[in-house]
């Protein structure tokens, strides 16, 4: 019986020993080709003695190549960029543009200024394929630390109108594997190294990484960022609710209130304008003073999926010169502005 267990116990130290060294060969492959991303953005913000006034603000996220010239972040990491450094392993730091960004599932291209000379890139892996309970590994930069390394399991998945509406869809992976600041954007990859999460948020009450993070699923974000490519506009938009249009004197049941708008971007080349005041509408933390977007290409605004899609299907089809004409309320007038 002693030599039963003793065989057992051989095999569980000998299987786990091989999983290490599996892990250690795949990561030393994949981790060239996860990147650094600091972001500098303007925002609003309220004083202590209660003034709105923009300030700038940096941020940190993760990414990872999947050519020479494009890195696949989290959309929250590069919302509203007035500009983007990406670092590599090497120490390299190439500028980057967001040309793509899907909000809700939390997804978004980046294209460098350049290609990646010698460039380490990674490829998605079908994420159909995970079963909870398979393990996983992510690489990204939490707090700033560079090519860390975390492991662990899928615990479950989240899945809600997937295939119905880009602007809506979303597939998340929920996972054990240690995911804090600065993770957002990076790759959740399975034993063999391909890309099957893209690492978007936590569930916390501590304020850190409590056990239960989040990654959206690889075939959401290569159908999304590579099949669709619907251009960024640059703007960081919300959808107002009936009761929050009504307080805004908005002249229709819905529409887009413009928070901020990157300068360098189809938006703000438009001459779009977001708000300059922080406040709390309808138990909702906006900002206000901005454009109030009416409709799209004559598209007007409505919360429904039929409108929803009609949007998504002029967005993806707007090419690499958009044209664009959007009708918006500012200062309580009613105005019409086209891209050039």
């Amino acid at each position: 019986m002693q030599k039963i267990v003793l065989l057992i116990s051989l095999f569980l130290l000998t299987s786990i020993k091989l999983i290490a060294q599996d892990l250690s060969e795949v990561y030393s492959k994949v981790n060239p080709a996860v990147v650094s991303i600091f972001v500098e953005e303007n925002t609003v913000m309220t004083t202590s003695d209660l003034r709105s006034q923009t300030v700038s603000k940096n941020g940190l996220g993760s990414g990872f190549m999947i050519s020479d010239n494009l890195v696949v972040t989290a959309a929250h990491v590069v919302r509203v960029p007035e500009r983007i450094q990406i670092k590599f392993s090497d120490g390299e730091i190439i500028p980057g543009k967001v040309v793509s960004s899907y909000n809700a599932p939390d997804i978004a291209l980046v294209k460098l200024f350049r290609p990646k000379l010698n460039a380490v890139t990674v490829k998605f892996g079908d994420s159909d394929k995970l079963k909870v309970g398979q393990q996983i590994f992510i690489v990204g930069s939490p707090y700033g630390l560079s090519a860390s390394f975390s492991s662990g399991y899928v615990s479950s998945f989240r899945r809600n109108n997937l295939g119905k509406n880009p602007f809506t869809s979303t597939e998340f992976i929920q996972t054990d594997a240690a995911i804090n600041q600065g993770n957002s954007g990076g790759p959740m990859f399975n034993l063999v190294g391909e890309v099957v999460g893209i690492v978007s948020h936590i569930t916390t009450q501590s304020g850190g990484f409590d056990g239960i993070g989040y990654a959206s699923s690889s075939n959401l974000a290569s159908k999304l960022l590579i099949d669709n490519k619907m251009p960024w506009l640059g703007a960081e938009l919300h959808l107002l609710t009936l009761k929050q249009a009504k307080l805004l004197n908005v002249p229709q049941e819905y529409g887009l209130l413009v928070q901020r708008v990157s300068s360098n971007s189809i938006f703000g080349r438009m001459g779009v304008q977001g708000g300059d005041s922080e406040v709390q509408l309808s138990g909702k933390n906006l900002i206000i003073g901005g454009d109030i977007i009416l409709a799209f290409n004559d598209i007007k605004i409505e919360l429904n999926d039929e409108t929803l899609l009609k949007l998504s299907n002029v967005a993806n089809n707007l090419g690499d010169e958009p044209k664009i004409k959007l009708k918006i309320l500012r200062q309580g007038k009613i105005i019409e502005i086209e891209s050039k």
